[in-house]
C-alpha cells in the first residue's frame, strides 16, 4: 500500500500540467451545468410522506383538500366591504386565482363561489340560495341583499371577517401543473400571485394579503437572493484574513479559487443529476466553501513552512500533499459520511440537503487536496522572505497567547481543571438541551422575520377572522353510509366536544355539529332541537342539507373529518392536541369507527415534528458512529479517537443548549445544522491530533507533541476558525430569520470547536497518555 501510495504521489506531480488540464476540462463542463441549476421548492419535499399522518392526508386529499393552500384576504381599508368597488375587486381576485395554472379550481372558494350558499328557516321549512345572486350588479339594493345573505349563511369569521372589512378567497394547489404535466413550479406560482393578483388589485382603499406554503416559499426565495451578497462578503473577509496570515496575494487567491471550484462542481453535478436547489438549503454552497477554505489554509500553511525549511516549491507541495492527504482525506470523508447519515431522515428536503452537502464536501478532496498542492507547486517563493513570514506569524499569532504556555494546558492540574470545566459545561448543556422543543416556537412563518410582509399578512388574517389558519383534521373512517346512523354521529359528536375543551383548540366543526344545527332549523330554529335525532329519517333529512363540497364528508359517507381550529401552531400546542386525540380515540374508537390523524396544515406540522423527533437520536448516532469509525481507521488508536470525539460531543451538546436559550426549535431547517456542525468541527481536531499522535509515537512527550502541533497546524486552525466565524456572523443582518439563526449557530460552532481543539483536546490527551507527560 505504501509503495502504491508513493507511486500515485509521484505521478500526480510528474504530470502536473495534465492534472491541471483535466481539472480545467471538468470545471468548464460542470460550470455549464451549474449555470442551469434553478431554485426548486415543493410542498411534498417538506413532509414525511411515509408517516402515518401523511398516509391519511394523501388518502383523503382529493375529498377534503390538502394542506398546500393559498389564502387571499381582500380588505377595504376605508370602511366595510359593502361597496361596488370592493365587490368588483373581489370578483377579479376570485376569477384571476381560478385561472392560475396549478390551482385546484374545484377548491376555489369565496363569496362568488356557487357553493357559498345561505340557508334560512321559513314557515315551510328551509329556503336558501347563493350568497351572491346570479343577477347581482353591485347596486345599493343588491349589496343589502348580499349582507343579509352573509349573516344567514353563518360565514362571518370564515369567508367574511368579523368586522366586515375583509373577505377571503381560498383554494388548494395541485402537485402537478395540468398545463405542462410536470411538478408544479411553486416559485413561479408565488410570483404569479404577486404579479397577477397583488400588483393588479391592490390600490387605494383596497389591500391584498396572501398566505400559504407557496407564497411563503416564494418570499423565502426572494430573501435567499441576498445570500449571494453575503457569500461575496464572506469571500472578501476570507481573502483579507488569509492574506494577513500568509502575506501573499497568490497564496490567498489559490485556496479561495479551489474552494470556489468545489462549489461550481457541486452545483454542476447537482444540476447534471437533475436536482434543483431548495431555498431552505441555499446556504449549503457556503458551507462547502467554508470547509474548502479550512483545508486550503492548512495546505498553504504546510507548503509555506516547507519552503521556509529550505525546500523548493515543488518539493514543498509534494511533502505537504504527503502529510495532509491522509488527515485531510479522513476529515473530509468523516464530513461526507456524516452528512450522508441525514438520508436516514424520511423528509425530502433533508435528503436533498444531505446529497448536496456530502457531494460538495467529497469534491473538496479533489479540489483542495489534489489540485491546490499542484497549483502551489508552480508558485515562486523567496525562501528567506518566507522564513521570516512564518516566524513572524508564529510569534504574532500564538506566542503571546498559548505556545509559550503550552505546558500549562497539558500539565496534570491545569488539564484536570479544563476537563472539569468542560464536564460542567457538558452537564449544563445536557440539562438545557432536554428543554429543546421539537417544532416551531413562534407564530407565523419562522423562516421569515416577524415584520416581513408574509408574517404581517398572517397576523392580519388571524386577527380579522374567527377561524384560525392553523387547523388540523381528524378523519373519522367508518363504513359506507355511516352518517345516517345515530350511534356513529354520536361518537363523532362526543370526540368533537372533548377536543373543543382541550387548551389551544379555538373551535371545531364536523358533520355532526352541522347536522344538529340543521335539525334545529327543521323545528322552527328551537335550540332545544339542536341535537342529533335518533330517528333515522330525520337524521337523513339533516344530513342531506350538507353537500360533499363542504369538506365534511365524502361521497359515500365513509369518511368524515373533525376540523380543529387551533390558536397557533407552536410545538406545545400541537403536542397537546395530538396527545389528546390519541387518548380519546383509544376510548371512543371501535373496529368500525376509527379516528385517523391527521390532515390540514397543522396535521402536516405534527407529522413533521414527530419525524424530526424520531430522527434526532439515530442521526447523531450515525454521525458520531461514522466519525468514530474513520478516526479508528486513521489513527489506529482508541485514545486518539476519544481525544477527537469528546470535545466534538461537548460542543454539540452546548449547541443544543444554545438553541434552547435562543428559543430556536428543532425543525426540518435546524436539525441538519447539528450534523453539519459535527462535520465542520471534526476537521480541527483531526489536524491537531494527526501531528500530536505522530510525535507521541516517535517518543516525544505530550507537551512537546502539542507544541509541535500548534506550530505546524495551530496557526491555520486559529485563522480558519476566526475567518469562518466572522464570515457567517454577517448573516445576522439577513432578511431571512432562519439564516440569522443558522448564522448564530455556525458562528458558535466555528469558534467553540476551534477552541475545543486547541484547549480541551490536549487536556484530554494529557490524561490519555499520562505515561508520556515527561520525556
Amino acid at each position: 500500500m505504501k509503495s502504491l501510495y508513493n507511486h500515485f504521489e509521484r505521478n500526480i506531480f510528474r504530470f502536473r500540467f495534465g492534472v491541471i488540464g483535466l481539472f480545467l476540462l471538468i470545471t468548464a463542463y460542470l460550470f455549464v451545468h451549474a449555470t442551469q441549476i434553478r431554485l426548486d421548492a415543493s410542498f411534498e419535499k417538506n413532509i414525511p410522506l411515509n408517516h402515518e399522518y401523511m398516509k391519511t392526508y394523501l388518502k383523503h386529499q382529493q375529498n377534503f383538500g390538502g394542506a398546500n393552500n393559498v389564502l387571499i384576504s381582500v380588505c377595504n381599508t376605508e370602511g366595510d366591504i359593502f361597496t361596488t368597488d370592493f365587490f368588483t375587486t373581489l370578483r377579479g381576485v376570485h376569477d384571476q386565482l381560478f385561472f392560475i395554472p396549478g390551482v385546484d379550481r374545484i377548491q376555489v372558494n369565496s363569496l362568488f363561489s356557487p357553493s357559498t350558499r345561505f340557508v334560512e328557516v321559513v314557515e315551510d321549512g328551509f329556503a336558501g340560495g347563493p350568497v351572491i345572486p346570479a343577477d347581482f350588479d353591485g347596486s345599493v339594493q343588491d349589496l343589502q341583499v348580499v349582507k343579509a345573505n352573509i349573516e344567514k349563511a353563518g360565514i362571518v369569521g370564515s369567508v367574511v371577517s368579523d368586522d366586515y372589512t375583509c373577505s377571503m378567497v381560498k383554494t388548494s394547489l395541485m402537485e402537478i401543473d395540468p398545463q405542462t404535466g410536470e411538478k408544479l413550479d411553486t416559485l413561479k406560482l408565488a410570483k404569479q400571485l404577486e404579479d397577477e393578483i397583488r400588483n393588479v388589485y391592490e390600490k387605494d382603499g383596497i389591500s391584498i394579503h396572501i398566505i400559504g406554503f407557496a407564497k411563503m416559499v416564494g418570499d423565502i426565495a426572494d430573501g435567499a437572493k441576498g445570500v449571494v451578497t453575503f457569500f461575496a462578503i464572506a469571500i472578501a473577509i476570507t481573502a483579507v484574513m488569509v492574506y494577513l496570515f500568509c502575506r501573499s496575494f497568490t497564496l490567498t487567491i489559490l485556496p479561495i479559487a479551489c474552494s470556489l471550484i468545489a462549489v461550481v462542481w457541486q452545483m454542476g453535478v447537482l444540476s447534471w443529476l437533475g436536482f434543483g436547489l431548495d431555498p431552505m438549503s441555499i446556504l449549503v454552497p457556503f458551507l462547502v466553501f467554508a470547509i474548502g477554505v479550512s483545508h486550503g489554509v492548512q495546505m498553504i500553511n504546510s507548503v509555506s513552512r516547507e519552503v521556509a525549511n529550505g525546500n523548493n516549491p515543488k518539493q514543498a507541495a509534494q511533502l505537504s500533499f504527503r502529510k495532509l492527504l491522509i488527515p485531510g482525506g479522513v476529515a473530509l470523508l468523516s464530513d461526507t459520511i456524516g452528512f450522508l447519515t441525514l438520508l436516514a431522515i424520511d423528509i425530502g428536503i433533508i435528503r436533498e440537503l444531505a446529497i448536496a452537502a456530502s457531494l460538495g464536501v467529497a469534491l473538496i478532496i479533489f479540489t483542495n487536496l489534489f489540485l491546490l498542492p499542484v497549483l502551489v507547486s508552480f508558485v515562486r517563493f523567496d525562501q528567506e522572505e518566507q522564513k521570516q513570514i512564518v516566524e513572524t506569524a508564529d510569534h504574532k499569532l500564538m506566542a503571546r497567547l498559548l505556545w509559550k504556555k503550552a505546558n500549562i494546558v497539558t500539565s496534570p492540574k491545569p488539564a484536570a481543571l479544563i476537563i472539569i470545566v468542560a464536564a460542567l459545561l457538558y452537564f449544563w448543556g445536557q440539562y438545557q438541551g432536554q428543554k429543546l422543543k421539537i417544532g416551531e416556537l413562534h407564530a407565523g412563518a419562522p423562516a421569515l422575520h416577524e415584520d416581513s410582509r408574509y408574517n404581517q399578512d398572517t397576523f392580519l388574517i388571524t386577527d380579522k377572522y374567527a377561524i384560525s389558519v392553523d387547523y388540523m383534521s381528524v378523519v373519522v373512517e367508518t363504513f359506507q353510509d355511516s352518517c345516517i346512523y345515530h350511534e356513529v354521529l354520536d361518537v363523532v359528536d362526543e370526540m368533537q366536544w372533548r377536543m373543543e375543551n382541550i387548551p389551544g383548540v379555538q373551535s371545531a366543526v364536523s358533520l355532526a355539529s352541522i347536522a344538529k344545527v340543521v335539525n334545529s332549523g327543521y323545528n322552527e330554529g328551537n335550540q332545544k332541537w339542536k341535537v342529533l335525532s335518533r330517528n333515522q329519517q330525520s337524521l337523513v333529512q339533516s344530513i342531506a342539507r350538507v353537500p360533499t363540497t363542504s369538506g365534511l364528508l365524502n361521497r359515500d359517507c365513509s369518511a368524515m373529518p373533525i376540523i380543529l381550529f387551533l390558536e397557533d401552531h407552536k410545538a406545545e400546542t400541537i403536542d397537546r392536541v395530538v396527545a389528546a386525540v390519541k387518548e380519546y380515540r383509544q376510548q371512543l374508537g371501535t373496529d368500525k369507527i376509527q379516528f385517523k390523524l391527521a390532515s390540514g396544515p397543522v396535521g402536516v406540522m405534527a407529522a413533521t415534528n414527530e419525524a424530526v423527533a424520531e430522527a434526532q437520536t439515530p442521526m447523531m448516532l450515525y454521525v458520531y458512529g461514522a466519525v468514530i469509525l474513520l478516526c479508528l481507521i486513521s489513527f489506529r488508536s482508541i485514545k486518539a479517537t476519544i481525544a477527537v470525539i469528546l470535545p466534538l460531543y461537548v460542543v454539540s451538546t452546548l449547541a443544543q443548549a444554545l438553541m434552547t436559550y435562543l428559543d430556536i426549535g428543532l425543525t426540518v431547517s435546524t436539525l441538519p445544522v447539528i450534523a453539519l456542525g459535527v462535520g465542520i468541527g471534526v476537521d480541527y481536531g483531526i489536524y491537531i491530533l494527526s501531528t500530536m499522535s505522530q510525535r507521541i509515537r516517535a517518543g516525544e512527550s505530550v507537551p512537546q507533541a502539542y507544541l509541535a502541533a500548534l506550530k505546524e497546524r495551530g496557526s491555520a486552525v486559529l485563522i480558519t476558525g476566526l475567518t469562518l466565524a466572522i464570515g457567517v456572523s454577517t448573516w445576522f443582518f439577513s432578511a431571512l430569520k432562519f439564516q440569522v439563526d443558522m448564522g448564530i449557530m455556525l458562528t458558535f460552532m466555528f469558534l467553540v470547536n476551534m477552541l475545543a481543539a486547541i484547549i480541551l483536546l490536549p487536556a484530554i490527551s494529557a490524561y490519555l497518555w499520562r505515561d508520556k507527560l515527561k520525556k
